[in-house]
């Protein structure tokens, strides 16, 4: 690929760059298949796009750079940042108030997930100093994912709703540890109160610039129409400029976002309108992020030793989550069989793993490399297997108002048959 770009770039001198022609192109093939994915398979368009970034970057594409940095970054925390402003909107404190066990059933899938993780890396010989992050990295759930597995099954329900909390929370927690460890990868000896800065300074950097855009957003709403398209506007302007200033303050532009999103909604109690009004930019951002997180993670150095170690994290992380769901189900008012259900659409990773996973590179070259080689195979992987096992949990569970289209063609057929 990289020879056909270098003939291409000697004749074509676009005014904005060849890597701008490079990804107007790759995201358009890119809407055509999830477009297909979705129509003629029933399967969430974020397929589609993961498996066109993987095909390109396995192809060699040179448009996605490892670690991620520059416009790429800020894109891809921009993409994040966006989703998780509108997942934050949806998680109203008060419930936990009324049902303090679906925070016990996050606080104990999260610990569980991770301390299963950390324990079989350490037990395939992984060194500690990867072992730890990379359980930080498997954490995290994908809300971006998710929400897409929702929006395009048009799913509503306990386990839809749930599933949601559960993954942003998850996300909370991998984003406040991820940015604090990242601080302390260098260091030999850490003591405690090594370990607690970090923590503190990352959440209170976050909690102040969410309280500035929460407070901003509240303002404008006294005068504008949540429903005004130039208030959608508006709040992507504001998260962007949240997006810039967070990480270079120390804290992490994702989780101001995500906290704004939940402060705002302890402010303006009425329902939102964001999702409608932010439309197609929101939705190019989401699947210019899908397509960067599935390139990068296709450039990975796959080998055959560390097959082993991805697969076993997988198949751990998967039993880890559906465990602590299941634990912490008694009294959070939800079946067992919805707490199953519940724990397999939190599977997926995506983003938010990539972007930690980037923040450990950047900080230690060394420790990060063999972080990456595990990481990115296997964000590659549980980006579309995860969207595939969402899919069908959310199915399973009864809660989507789409029939699934081949199911749909199968009966059609039986009945055409018949």
């Amino acid at each position: 690929m990289n020879e056909i770009l270098s003939f291409w770039a000697q004749w074509l001198r676009p005014s904005a760059g060849l890597p701008t022609v490079q990804w107007s192109l790759l995201l358009a093939v890119a809407a055509m298949t999830g477009y297909l994915f979705q129509r003629h398979i029933g399967l969430p368009k974020v397929v589609g796009y993961s498996l066109v970034g993987t095909v390109a970057g396995l192809a060699g594409f040179s448009g996605a750079v490892w670690p991620l940095q520059g416009i790429g970054l800020f894109l891809l925390e921009l993409g994040i940042a966006i989703v998780l402003f509108e997942c934050g909107g949806r998680i109203p404190l008060r419930w936990f108030r009324h049902n303090p066990m679906v925070l016990v059933q996050s606080i104990a899938e999260s610990a569980l997930t991770y301390f299963a993780v950390l324990w079989v890396l350490l037990w395939l010989d992984v060194p500690e100093r990867a072992a730890g992050p990379l359980a930080i990295v498997a954490l995290a759930a994908s809300p971006a994912v998710l929400t897409r597995v929702v929006s395009d099954t048009r799913a509503a329900g306990p386990v839809t709703e749930r599933a949601i909390v559960l993954a942003t929370l998850s996300t909370l927690y991998a984003l406040t540890l991820g940015s604090a460890r990242a601080e302390l990868i260098n260091r030999s000896s850490i003591g405690l109160l090594d370990t607690v800065y970090p923590v503190m300074v990352v959440l209170g950097v976050s909690i102040v610039v969410a309280t500035l855009l929460a407070l901003a957003l509240r303002l404008a709403l006294r005068f504008m129409s949540p429903t005004s398209e130039n208030t959608s506007m508006l709040l992507l302007a504001l998260v962007a400029a949240a997006t810039a200033v967070a990480a270079h303050m120390g804290g992490s532009a994702p989780l101001a976002a995500l906290l704004a999103g939940m402060l705002l909604k302890q402010m303006h109690q009425r329902p939102w309108a964001w999702p409608r009004q932010l439309g197609n930019a929101s939705s190019l951002l989401t699947m210019l992020m899908f397509v960067l997180v599935s390139t990068v993670a296709a450039q990975a150095d796959w080998s055959a030793p560390v097959a082993g170690v991805v697969l076993a994290l997988i198949a751990v992380r998967l039993l880890a989550k559906a465990v602590g769901v299941a634990l912490g189900n008694v009294g959070s008012g939800a079946s067992w069989q919805q707490a199953l259900w519940t724990g397999c659409a939190m599977t997926p990773m995506s983003s938010i793993a990539l972007l930690i996973a980037s923040q450990f590179v950047l900080a230690s070259p060394s420790t990060g490399h063999l972080i990456a080689r595990v990481a990115l195979p296997a964000i590659l992987l549980m980006e579309v297997l995860g969207a595939v096992i969402a899919t069908v949990a959310i199915y399973r569970a009864g809660e989507s108002s789409k029939p699934w289209a081949p199911l749909s063609r199968n009966r059609n057929g039986e009945n055409h048959g018949s």
